[in-house]
Order: C-alpha cells, then structure tokens, then sequence
C-alpha cells in the first residue's frame, strides 16, 4: 500500500512513522508512507504562499485551492489512486470497519487540513472521501492522519509478527477485546484468571468471549445497537 499524505507541517508526523509497526511494514516493503510539504507547490510570490484569510471576513486562516490542486494533480500524474481522503470533523467517523476496507486499497492520498481547514472547492471537486476522528477539532489534520495510516497499515498481511493479533482486537466482531495478563501469574496477591493456566484451549476461548461480552456490555453498549 501507497499512503501520500499533504500537509503544510509534515515534521509533525516524522516520530509517528519513524518507530514501531509503521517502521516495521515500511522496512518489509509493504507499506510506503511519502510525506509530501504542500509548501513545495505554493503560489509563486514572494511568501511562498498557502494559506489566506477567508472571503467575507472572520477569524483565521484558510488553505488555498491552487497549491492543493497543483499537488494532487502533480500525484495523480505518477499513480492512480482509489481515495483521496480528506481529515475533517465534519467527515465519516472512523471506526474498525472502515479501517478494515480501507486496507484493502493500493492508493491513497489523505489530505490534512491546518489553520481554519481548506478551500471548500477542494471538498467538491477534489476530494473523494472525508474522514472524522472523533467530535472534536485539533489544530490540524496531522495526527488523525497518523492514526488512520496506523489503523489501515496494521492490518495489512504480514505488517504484524501474527497476524491472527488484528483479528483479535476490539471492535473487529463489534465487541471490545477481552482482558490480557501476562507473566508473573502471582504479583502482590493479584492473581490472573485460573482458565488462563489451564492449557485448555477451548474453554480459554470461550471465557474470552464471555469476557468480551459482559466488558462490551458494561462499557460500551451502544456497540449492541443495531
């Protein structure tokens, strides 16, 4: 998978692609992750300009049309792509399902609004997919893109040592995982679970699901709603 994403602040992902699993799937070639400085397709003026403030007043500033629009056409020149997202409150909000189709696409742009977010023309006429993460405003589209790519790259074959571990994550059945122990079984009095201990495949399985039930229904029972 091809991930491209735009942003006036790239440096501000640098760490997050840098260490871990995302590093990890780049080094096996499975994942290319290009960040790409929307500075390098500003206006030729003397600032190099981006941004500007909104028609009709108001507070803040906006990205302009033409650097985004030289930049995505400048892509789509090398690649074609199956989304260009756009990270935005008002978009759909991401969840394991979404993530899950999403990973299955070779392509993508994701597009990080900063300032007071975009030209609108480029939602129109630009962008084909629009993505929240969650009912709240950060001061830019950087870090919800870092989790999207995290979210979609993690599930890719091969990204993670067992594969079967994405398989076993919350929200992957519309249920939140169940609870995990590890070694010492005896700490301080605090004793993990018997089941856990007794080789029993089966019954581990099923304490699991039952696990991942009542913790679903006690924390998260709108995830029962159809």
């Amino acid at each position: 998978m091809k991930i491209d994403i735009i942003s006036a602040v790239p440096e501000l992902m640098l760490s997050a692609f840098n260490h871990s699993i995302l590093k990890r799937a780049q080094d096996k070639n499975l994942a290319q992750i290009n960040l790409i400085n929307l500075r390098d397709f500003a206006i030729e003026n003397k600032q190099k300009q981006i941004d500007d403030y909104p028609f009709g007043g108001g507070a803040g500033m906006v990205l302009m049309i033409e650097p985004i629009d030289k930049c995505i056409n400048h892509l789509k020149s090398k690649c074609s792509y199956d989304e260009i997202i756009y990270m935005s409150p008002d978009g759909e909000v991401l969840n394991q399902n979404l993530c899950n189709k999403l990973s299955l696409l070779k392509n993508i742009i994701i597009l990080c609004g900063h300032y007071k977010g975009i030209d609108e023309r480029v939602r129109e006429h630009l962008i084909t997919k629009e993505i929240s993460v969650g009912d709240f405003v950060l001061s830019g589209g950087e870090l919800p893109a870092a989790i999207l790519s995290d979210a979609i790259i993690r599930l890719i074959p091969g990204v993670l040592n067992d594969e079967t571990s994405a398989l076993s994550d919350s929200f992957q059945d519309n249920l939140l995982a169940p609870p995990v122990y590890t070694r010492p079984a005896h700490y301080k009095g605090w004793e993990v679970p018997e089941i856990l201990l007794s080789g029993h495949t089966a019954k581990i399985e099923q304490w699991r699901h039952e696990q991942s039930l009542i913790r679903t229904k006690i924390k998260r029972p709108d995830l029962f709603k159809p």
